[in-house]
């Protein structure tokens, strides 16, 4: 897959003490003196130059075509000022284009959601969303009309200049000046000048990502089978009990799914205590002790079980050594949902081992009646070596009749590894407490590729991108494929995108519903 962005035909009349002409760096187009000088007392790489565009579609248009020899292959960044068509907008705060539009024509600029985020990590107030480019000042009877088309700012030059761009990477930062364009005549036309000043160098940042390269995609990635049947679960409780729904802990790992069913009506809550008598409650796919069904038993709850079954396996294993009267070493990570419900299964005859170093510490009543389990979503080399010193100790110890680190996990790690060894960097994408998103980060790393766990593409700091041109992109088990997608779409906004996906297994698993909401 390859996305093309408009180039640009770079604009004339330079601003006094700027290089006529480059190869790299940035070209900022400014349309009036002062939003240029603003800019250019912000910069700071002597590759970045600026040019002044002139006032309005046709002056912009002219001079665009009178200079196609400036800052030859430079990105080229749109900077001014705007008029706010969004009463959430104050002078000074920063609109990124997602889209310039004139009513007739609409080019869509998809690398705005990183730029945006990276003017808010400088301190900076910015929103991205779409900007109108209109013939005239906009008066105030204008701005309704102009928002119900879904603009959130308007100006007079962005899509004539975005248009002129003609195949380089192109953005738009406009600093809101209220009520008009001109920073001299309206009220916030210094703090517009001093927001496009302070911008300067988040726009140096940009064009340093701003390159052609490669995405490699992990293959699989994404949704396993047990998040697609816990995820279902909720959805089908709401669609055949009606909102609420409460969820006991998140159903899986991750912020997006999480607040997407928020959206449409489930409730989720820390403990039970939280939960209205008679109430229906979901238990999350990671699992729960026994101690918690029997909490919820006795408070009348309607429960639906989305642990799964990999999970479920593991609580099973747990209570036949326990009856066998083993002590369990359980691998796993403190404070993990999924530890506790394993350890919450046989309490008086488990104890949690995280490294070699706990297995050293480990002392137990019979060192022939030990076994080991594992949580489902461990690193499986580090697994391996906690498993190696229990061995090592214990040579008689009992493992799981069949792995207990779940296929999805395990493929996912081998995945990332493969991308890892051709990539420059690796972006997984996964919430911060998603373990198995946590563990492919590492993976990565100890194949000696820099890697980053993001929950979307805003998270995507762009000092990351400078130089690299091979990206590995991968997805926890719980992050959504559609998160997978919106990366691309945004690493394209800084230059054409190749993907190319690399794909180490198949996977077809399914796992059934629970009867409770079976149609």
């Amino acid at each position: 897959m390859t996305e093309t962005i408009p180039q640009a035909r770079p604009v004339a009349d330079d601003i006094p003490g700027t290089a006529s002409k480059s190869s790299a760096g940035l070209l900022v187009l400014a349309p009036m003196l002062l939003e240029a000088n603003a800019v250019r007392r912000g910069l700071t790489r002597p590759t970045s130059q600026v040019q002044r565009a002139g006032v309005g579609q046709s002056r912009a248009s002219k001079l665009a075509i009178d200079s196609l020899d400036v800052a030859l292959g430079a990105p080229v960044m749109v900077m001014g000022t705007a008029a706010s068509l969004d009463d959430d907008l104050s002078p000074g705060d920063l609109v990124v284009a997602t889209e310039v539009t004139d009513g007739r024509e609409t080019i869509r600029l998809p690398g705005a959601i990183l730029l945006a985020a990276e003017l808010r990590r400088a301190g900076l107030r910015a929103r991205s969303g779409k900007l109108v480019t209109v013939s005239h000042l906009v008066k105030s009877a204008e701005r309704a009309k102009l928002a119900a088309g879904g603009a959130i700012a308007a100006d007079m030059e962005s899509l004539t200049l975005v248009q002129a761009a003609a195949g380089r990477p192109v953005a738009v930062i406009r600093a809101v000046s209220d009520a008009g364009f001109g920073p001299g005549i309206v009220a916030g036309g210094l703090a517009a000048l001093k927001s496009l000043r302070q911008a300067a160098p988040v726009a140096e940042k940009w064009a340093a990502a701003c390159a052609d390269r490669s995405i490699l995609l992990a293959g699989p990635r994404s949704f396993c089978a047990g998040v697609e049947r816990a995820i279902e679960i909720v959805e089908r409780a709401l669609e055949l009990r009606g909102a609420p729904v409460y969820v006991r802990k998140e159903i899986v790992h991750n912020k997006r799914v999480v607040l997407d069913l928020e959206q449409r009506g489930a409730v989720f809550v820390d403990e039970l205590d939280e939960v209205p008598a008679g109430a229906t409650v979901v238990f999350s796919a990671h699992g729960v002790s026994p101690a918690v069904r029997t909490d919820a038993a006795d408070r009348g709850l309607s429960v639906i079980d989305a642990t799964c079954p990999l999970v479920s396996k593991v609580h099973a294993e747990a209570r036949r050594f326990a009856r066998e009267g083993y002590t369990l070493a359980l691998i796993g990570h403190a404070g993990h949902e999924e530890v506790e419900g394993t350890l919450g299964e046989a309490p008086d005859s488990t104890v949690l081992v995280q490294t070699a170093e706990d297995v050293a510490a480990l002392t137990v009543p019979d060192e022939s009646k030990v076994a080991y389990l594992m949580q489902t979503t461990l690193a499986v080399d580090e697994a391996a070596d906690v498993a190696a010193a229990l061995r090592e100790k214990f040579p008689g110890m009992r493992a799981p009749g069949s792995d207990d680190i779940c296929y999805a996990t395990t493929n996912r790690q081998a995945a990332v590894r493969a991308v890892a060894a051709e990539a420059d960097l690796v972006l997984v994408a996964g919430s911060k407490n998603s373990s198995n998103s946590v563990r492919l980060v590492e993976r990565s790393e100890r194949a000696g590729t820099e890697a980053h766990l993001i929950d979307g593409a805003e998270d995507i700091e762009l000092s990351w991108l400078s130089g690299v041109s091979t990206v590995g992109l991968t997805a926890g088990a719980s992050a959504p494929p559609a998160v997978v997608s919106e990366i691309i779409e945004a690493l394209s906004g800084l230059g054409a995108v190749t993907v190319t996906e690399k794909i180490t297994t198949t996977e077809s698993v399914q796992f059934g519903l629970p009867r409770e909401v079976r149609r």
